[in-house]
């Protein structure tokens, strides 16, 4: 008698293969989940542009980064689109 070592030992390299593999696309989830959780909520760290903003504002904000407009005509631009921060 064997007691659970017979013939099937063959598939079972394919049981821990599956398994191997189940848990790195685990670790890989889990990395890409909380490695962009940092930057929800608006917060003022962080880096890229507010998603809150509409797109005109970005525009207008790269402009006046730029040096194309003077801090007069940025203010009335952004007074015009109703976004006075």
């Amino acid at each position: 008698m064997m007691w659970g070592y017979g013939g099937n030992m063959g598939w079972s390299w394919l049981f821990g293969l599956l398994l191997v593999i189940g848990i790195v696309l685990l670790i890989v989830v889990a990395v890409r989940v909380f490695s962009r959780g940092g930057n929800r909520g608006g917060d003022p760290g962080a880096t890229g542009p507010d998603p809150r903003r509409s797109r005109a504002r970005q525009i207008l904000d790269e402009r006046y980064a730029k040096g194309e407009l003077t801090a007069e005509q940025y203010r009335e631009q952004a007074q015009v689109l109703g976004e006075n921060r």
